[in-house]
């Protein structure tokens, strides 16, 4: 599970390799803590989003930018049902919604990640970030905006399963 949610948020192997690594290695001596913690799940994902954070910052910082191999957020294997056809334009369009979605910043992507991919509930964001609940709703509100615009999608038309958009309200 912190794999999966570092993976979207680095969007690299290697980095969400290091990004889990150096997590459980900060974590490691306090172990006995963690044993007794009723929600262990939130709190980890809580403190691999905090890393994750941190960890763009100081690279933005860093004067170094490492160059890698593209990676693709979402599985491109063909389903058995698509033909060639409908397969590229699957790709073309998961290939339009990574680009987009690599250009949102830290926080809106990792709140897209936290909330609409991984499923976490407002309030359970709200206990995890430390963030009023109306500052959650409003910056999901703005990242999705951000993707409807880079994406160049009308806000009314209807989502489809796994969009990451979602015009749904944010309750």
């Amino acid at each position: 599970m912190l794999y999966r949610v570092a993976f979207r948020f680095c969007q690299q192997q290697q980095d969400a390799e290091d990004l889990v690594q150096d997590l459980l290695t900060k974590l490691y001596p306090r172990r006995d803590e963690m044993v007794g913690m009723s929600n262990l799940r939130g709190w980890l994902t809580t403190s691999l989003y905090h890393l994750f954070i941190d960890n763009q910052r100081k690279s933005k910082r860093s004067p170094l930018q490492l160059v890698d191999d593209e990676t693709h957020f979402y599985d491109n294997s063909a389903t058995a049902e698509a033909g060639p056809q409908q397969q590229l334009i699957r790709e073309r369009r998961l290939g339009q919604i990574q680009h987009a979605f690599n250009q949102l910043s830290d926080e809106h992507r990792g709140l897209l990640v936290l909330h609409d991919i991984e499923g976490y509930r407002l309030s359970e964001l709200q206990d995890m970030l430390d963030l009023p609940l109306g500052t959650i709703k409003s910056r999901i509100h703005r990242a999705r905006a951000r993707m409807r615009e880079l994406l160049k999608i009308n806000p009314t038309e209807q989502p489809t399963p796994g969009n990451l958009l979602g015009t749904k309200s944010v309750h």
